[in-house]
């Protein structure tokens, strides 16, 4: 059997400047406060994220294209833009930029997946999960009176994840009596701590330590009557723990226009362990053998990524700002190997693509308490046609994302963010060359996308 063939089917408020300095210690200081203040806040919503149910969505690839209302609303267009502690991801650089403060975020996402294989007489199915709850915060504070333009931060993000869950549907007629059945869940978690600097008045920058929580589960079969089975279950899931770092520098280059640059480096992982039973692995449907149970594993890597921005504030009220991101879905995503006792390889010929992605945002100040904000976000789907096969449980096709939103301040502290967003469908569909086309030509996979969610600021 060919790799080909054996893979087709699986698919950033400023200083003080009057305030005195005091002792470089977090104890015998004001920073002291701050830091209880934060910690009671923050500490309760840790504890709520970590009961939450797991994570499935996708939006570039399966990255959210923004952490929280403030970055959706903007389309992603925050390198340069930075506005919340959700800037921990997207520009260390940007906590030193916004101030002392804490954010919580909660989105409701609510993708639509299906599979259609009318083409060869069978059906379409729906997936049944359509509602996701995806919690994030984070916050960013001075570390001491004497540094008042160091700071140190961070939070524990939902940055990223995909899944589907179809039952058992047709692929061809009754009489022929095929059927396919497919489950995943990627969920990927972000704690970033965050050290940052102004350097001077114009330039800031940062870093960030990823210290990254992954879980995974997968399971398709593809059964033809008489022909034979195409099995992988990895359905009891496994996880581990990653790290990475990301950098990032934000200039001022006029009083009006601000550049952005950030970097977040492969996130490595371990290799994830799945203890299977007899024929969890069976590949029969491809000239193979049903394989033993014992311990399987599964690479899979976060990608690196780059991205340049800028914003530019024409006015006292209006706020513009652009991004370009490049993300190397080709490293981590283009072949998933599965390794067995005995020397057994197999592989996932997902055949991701690298993705650039092209975003814009607009914000508009309509008074002391109200700003408006609208996005648009691009990244054509790194899936093609081609290995559409590959990913019928791996749906990560959408490519363009309008989004408005806004926020309001309650009172000098509190801040209530927006936002609604929507992706149109997008279909790839199996070519009539794939391997397995006598089975599964024609059978397309697709997939919609929308979100709202709130926010909730606190500024020290």
């Amino acid at each position: 059997m060919t790799p080909q063939a054996r893979g087709a089917i699986l698919g950033r408020r400023p200083a003080d400047p009057n305030r005195a300095p005091g002792p470089f210690t977090f104890l015998q200081s004001e920073c002291t406060v701050t830091l209880n203040r934060l910690f009671s806040v923050v500490a309760p919503v840790f504890c709520w994220i970590l009961v939450l149910p797991s994570l499935a969505y996708a939006t570039n690839g399966y990255q959210l294209m923004g952490i929280g209302s403030y970055q959706k609303s903007l389309g992603g267009a925050v390198t340069a833009n930075p506005g919340s502690a959700m800037t921990a991801i997207t520009n260390p650089a940007g906590m030193a930029r916004i101030g002392t403060r804490a954010d919580f975020s909660m989105e409701a996402f609510l993708p639509s997946r299906s599979v259609d294989f009318r083409a060869q007489g069978g059906a379409k199915a729906d997936s049944d999960t359509r509602l996701y709850g995806i919690p994030s915060l984070g916050w960013t504070a001075p570390i001491s009176p004497s540094h008042p333009n160091v700071y140190f931060g961070g939070g524990m993000y939902g940055t990223s994840g995909m899944g589907v869950d179809y039952p058992v549907t047709n692929l061809n007629s009754t009489t022929r009596g095929g059927t396919f059945v497919g489950y995943s869940n990627v969920m990927f978690w972000q704690m970033a701590p965050t050290l940052a600097w102004n350097v001077n008045r114009r330039l800031s920058v940062g870093a960030a330590l990823n210290l990254d929580y992954q879980s995974v589960s997968l399971f398709q079969e593809i059964r033809q009557p008489g022909v034979g089975t195409y099995q992988v279950d990895l359905s009891r899931g496994a996880s581990a723990f990653g790290v990475g770092v990301g950098v990032g520098v934000l200039y001022d280059l006029t009083p009006h226009v601000t550049l952005g640059l950030a970097y977040k480096s492969k996130q490595f992982f371990p290799r994830f362990k799945y203890q299977l039973r007899n024929g969890d692995v069976n590949t029969t449907l491809a000239g193979g053998e049903p394989e033993q149970r014992g311990t399987y594993t599964l690479g899979l890597n976060y990608p690196q990524q780059v991205a340049v921005g800028m914003a530019v504030r024409p006015t006292g009220r209006l706020t513009l700002s652009a991004d370009v991101k490049w993300i190397n879905w080709a490293d981590t995503m283009n072949r998933l190997e599965i390794h067995g006792p005995g020397g057994f390889r197999f592989a996932i010929d997902s055949g991701w693509s690298n993705q650039t992605v092209f975003a814009l945002g607009a914000a508009y100040r309509v008074n002391d308490r109200l700003t408006l904000r609208a996005g648009y976000n691009h990244g054509s789907s790194p899936i093609d046609d081609a290995h559409a096969s590959s990913n019928l449980i791996l749906p990560a096709v959408v490519e363009n994302h309008f989004a408005v939103g806004g926020s309001y301040a309650l009172n000098a502290r509190w801040v209530l963010s927006f936002h609604f967003m929507y992706a149109p469908r997008v279909t790839v569909t199996v070519p009539a060359d794939d391997p397995f086309a006598a089975l599964i030509g024609g059978a397309k996979t697709s997939l919609k996308e929308s979100s709202a969610g709130l926010d909730i600021g606190y500024r020290f």
